[in-house]
């Protein structure tokens, strides 16, 4: 282990070529989560721009939410891939040109169905980026200080949303959506400077290395070979654990987290206006992520490099447990909303900062990048397929109580726990 000075910062000793490589990582995310971001905050004046009545509109929005998720999943197991075979510099370029280029394609379109590929296309290489710059920020910092960046790295997509937020408050007017998608390209720029300025890390190289002396031929050692991941075997067991926590986390993203404006219209009710349930809804949203939410992105490392990363995701899933039902049963005004919901945001988004810290610890370098896109992405479309029982339990009882009751998947993401592998102060598996 790496670890010499146990009183010393987790930041002591760490190079420029470490900051380098967190920050370009970090900024590959941050365009990552603001393409994914700006189909939401665009699509009722894109899809109201493309001619698509009012009543069709929540439709087509879920017809573009699935496209992007389905996408995710085949670009991050393509990607991950990849990333393990030709390196995780070289690949991460790749995925952010695809969704930058494709991002700002859309600006082009002028049907929902040309929307609809194209959110499937950019969502490709969003969902290969994440993998492969997680892989690339934990091999390259030492064990000490590993938990750390990799919970920056994550806490970063905050920026992101920041940055779709600020572009629908400031671009309007009928078309300005093209405008949006348009500037979806500038992440292109980062390729240039992550191809000239950054290595591939050396435990990758030394794997590489040592898969070309044994030979060409296709086993069971071979870089990137997702077929590993289900043999009957550990590696199996470590896959399943994270694919479990990430469904959990992404499940209750979308089934929990995402419906909190709605919780402030509700709280309002018919006294208020529809403009000012709109923006309430929205200031809830701005201020749960950057309060809330940010705080717990950012605490998530230093429970988990002080007691391990079990006991991290436990306290996480238990705190959204309880703040998740105590959030909805309980506010009843918008200064109640605003508090419940930034506490509730602590724990539901926080806990996400852990799969970029857990799921590279859980594999080899051979299957790194692999092993940690087949978590979070194939924990996307788990997810939306849990979200098909959420709308249901939405129409029957209510979006109070069916929060209540997606609750009970992280009492389920704390059984997994029991059978996680603790990581802390390990060293990668090679």
């Amino acid at each position: 282990m790496d670890d010499t000075d146990r009183s010393a910062g987790w930041w002591s000793g760490l190079t420029t070529t470490h900051w380098v490589v967190l920050l370009a990582a970090s900024a590959g995310w941050v365009f990552d989560v603001y393409e994914g971001q700006l189909f939401t905050v665009f699509k009722t004046p894109m899809l109201r721009d493309l001619g698509v009545e009012p009543a069709a509109i929540e439709w087509q929005g879920n017809v573009g939410l699935a496209a992007f998720l389905l996408g995710g999943a085949v670009g991050g197991l393509f990607f991950g891939m990849l990333g393990d075979r030709l390196g995780r510099v070289r690949v991460l370029g790749f995925t952010i040109l695809v969704y930058s280029i494709f991002s700002g394609l859309t600006a082009l379109a002028q049907t929902t169905l040309q929307v609809h590929v194209l959110r499937f296309l950019v969502a490709l290489g969003a969902g290969g980026e994440w993998a492969v710059a997680a892989a690339l920020v934990a091999e390259t910092f030492p064990t000490r200080a590993r938990a750390t960046a990799s919970g920056v790295f994550h806490a970063s997509s905050i920026v992101g949303t920041m940055l779709a937020s600020v572009s629908g408050a400031f671009l309007v007017g009928p078309s300005s959506w093209r405008w949006g998608f348009l500037l979806g390209l500038a992440p292109a720029l980062l390729v240039l400077w992550i191809r000239l300025g950054l290595k591939e890390p050396e435990r990758w190289t030394a794997a590489r290395d040592e898969g070309d002396r044994a030979g060409s031929s296709l086993g069971p050692e071979q870089l990137g070979d997702p077929r590993e991941l289900v043999r009957a075997g550990p590696l199996r067991g470590r896959a399943l654990i994270g694919l479990g926590l990430a469904t959990v986390g992404l499940a209750s993203f979308w089934g929990i987290f995402a419906w909190s404006p709605e919780l402030v219209r509700l709280v309002l009710g018919a006294h208020a206006s529809e403009s000012e349930r709109q923006s309430s809804g929205s200031l809830a949203y701005l201020v749960m992520n950057f309060t809330g939410g940010l705080l717990g992105l950012l605490a998530f490392a230093p429970l988990a490099s002080w007691r391990g990363r079990r006991f991290a995701f436990a306290v996480y899933h238990v705190g959204a447990a309880v703040a998740a039902p105590v959030a909805f049963l309980a506010a009843g005004s918008l200064n109640q909303a605003l508090v419940l919901l930034s506490v509730m945001a602590f724990f539901v988004l926080g806990m996400h900062a852990g799969y970029a810290i857990y799921f590279p610890e859980l594999f080899p370098t051979r299957l790194r990048a692999s092993g940690s896109s087949a978590c979070f992405n194939l924990g996307r479309v788990l997810g939306a397929l849990i979200l098909l029982v959420r709308g249901g339990l939405g129409e029957r009882i209510g979006l109070r109580w069916a929060v209540v009751a997606m609750s009970g998947l992280f009492w389920i993401g704390l059984v997994l726990l029991y059978f996680a592998p603790e990581t802390k102060d390990r060293d990668l598996p090679d």
